[in-house]
């Protein structure tokens, strides 16, 4: 399993970069050094419901095998550490054809079969002071500027740096840049682009083919106020089509012994950045109750301004509340609401399984009952989404930490795709270091 092509590279890379370092200086890179290698099985299935399919498409359906190799090194001695990571991505198809492509679980399209496998070598440097740290390459983000997705088969990665520093009790400062964004479903860095899709009303100067920038850059951080309130502010650009500035407070109250009341409210303010008409407002809070081991959620999400809201395309994680499984209900004066349950077994002696449901409604919004090309918008848009999840990690035996999750979701609206989905994800993690 070692000895696929890149695994073998993730080694190579890794290695070089241990023999770069002088001899003494490499005792705490190699004793602190991390690698584990996840095997990731998942099954997708998307069934459109309304009648013609999406486009002649009827379903995306697709199975897959992938291998991620991480390997995080430790740093060097001195008064300036450095280290390399490196992250190895493999997949492997296990079925799909012509007819049920595009799901984004593999490079693949309706009408075009994805390859037998596909992958992709990710290196990082980095260099510590103190509590500051900076990396420059493969990154994952996860902020309320930017956060890549991991929701399928392989995650998403962008080209860039990042320097995270928490030199200050209780304060972390996060400032980073990007070029180049390689999608969950592919194998190539590329430009960045505005998601447009769906009643948000963006439009672009020159139309799509000026729909791409290679400068995301964003700044901001994070303070804990108190041991129960924790403030959030990110300023963040990406060049030419938007900028935003995200605000998030989260307080959890504590009640009595295994009871709590947790309270996230988010706002963010996107305006257009010199080619587009970006103009929105966007307000979200959560407020949960958790109660042994049941939680009780109930969310709240508007949209104001021109359009909806403003993020990059290609299926990157917005911060949304609202911001579920299929829709993320963020259309130009969107209103909508969730009612959330969730459930951990461990508080009735069954450790390792867990459940969640949620349901969200959302209207106001105009829609459109022409097409991309020429679209037709009148008033009256309404969706919802019911969602499930039902995971499990074994606890002990012979398939310890070998993790279980089945994913269910149903998804209606009036004025595009009607979804019934379902994924299936095994995943095990073997250490190696």
């Amino acid at each position: 399993m070692l000895k696929t092509p890149i695994a073998r590279g993730v080694a190579l890379a890794t290695l070089g970069a241990t023999l770069a370092i002088p001899t003494m200086a490499q005792a705490a890179f190699i004793e602190d050094t991390k690698a584990g290698l996840e095997l990731r099985n998942f099954y997708f299935n998307r069934d459109f419901r309304q009648e013609g399919g999406a486009n002649g498409q009827s379903k995306q359906e697709e199975w897959g095998q992938g291998f991620l190799l991480r390997v995080e090194s430790g740093y060097t001695e001195g008064t300036v550490g450095f280290g390399v990571d490196a992250l190895g991505l493999q997949g492997v198809k296990l079925y799909s054809s012509e007819d049920t492509a595009g799901s984004g679980l593999m490079p693949s399209s309706f009408g075009n079969e994805a390859p037998g496998d596909w992958s992709s070598l990710g290196l990082t440097g980095k260099a510590k002071v103190s509590e500051t740290v900076l990396k420059v390459g493969t990154l994952q983000f996860k902020n309320p500027a930017i956060g890549t997705s991991d929701s399928r088969l392989l995650p998403q990665t962008m080209q860039g740096a990042q320097i995270i520093s928490k030199e200050i009790k209780g304060l972390t400062l996060d400032a980073g840049y990007a070029n180049r964004i390689n999608h969950r479903d592919s194998t190539n860095n590329q430009v960045m682009a505005l998601n447009t899709g769906g009643s948000r009303l963006i439009t672009i100067d020159g139309g799509s083919a000026n729909n791409q920038s290679d400068d995301f850059r964003f700044l901001g951080g994070s303070y804990q106020v108190t041991k129960d309130l924790t403030a959030t502010y990110y300023y963040s650009n990406l060049e030419d089509l938007y900028k935003q500035h995200s605000y998030n407070l989260v307080h959890v109250l504590p009640i009595a012994d295994g009871q709590s009341l947790k309270t996230d409210l988010r706002y963010a303010r996107s305006k257009d950045d010199g080619s587009t008409n970006v103009d929105n407002k966007a307000f979200g809070a959560m407020v949960t109750y958790s109660l042994s081991g049941h939680s009780f959620g109930l969310g709240y999400q508007k949209m104001s301004g021109d359009t909806g809201f403003a993020y990059i395309s290609g299926s990157t994680d917005p911060y949304l509340v609202n911001y579920v499984q299929i829709g993320d209900f963020a259309n130009a004066e969107e209103k909508s609401w969730q009612a959330r349950y969730d459930f951990n077994f461990a508080s009735i002696g069954i450790p390792g399984l867990t459940f969640m449901t949620r349901y969200i409604t959302g209207d106001g919004f105009d829609r459109n009952i022409g097409t991309s090309s020429a679209p037709n918008f009148v008033s009256g848009g309404k969706e919802w989404e019911r969602d499930m999840d039902i995971g499990y990690t074994f606890q002990e035996g012979a398939l310890k930490n070998l993790n279980v999750k089945w994913r269910n979701a149903t998804a209606r609206n009036n004025y595009g795709n009607d979804i019934d989905e379902n994924r299936l994800i095994v995943s095990y993690t073997i250490p190696l270091m």
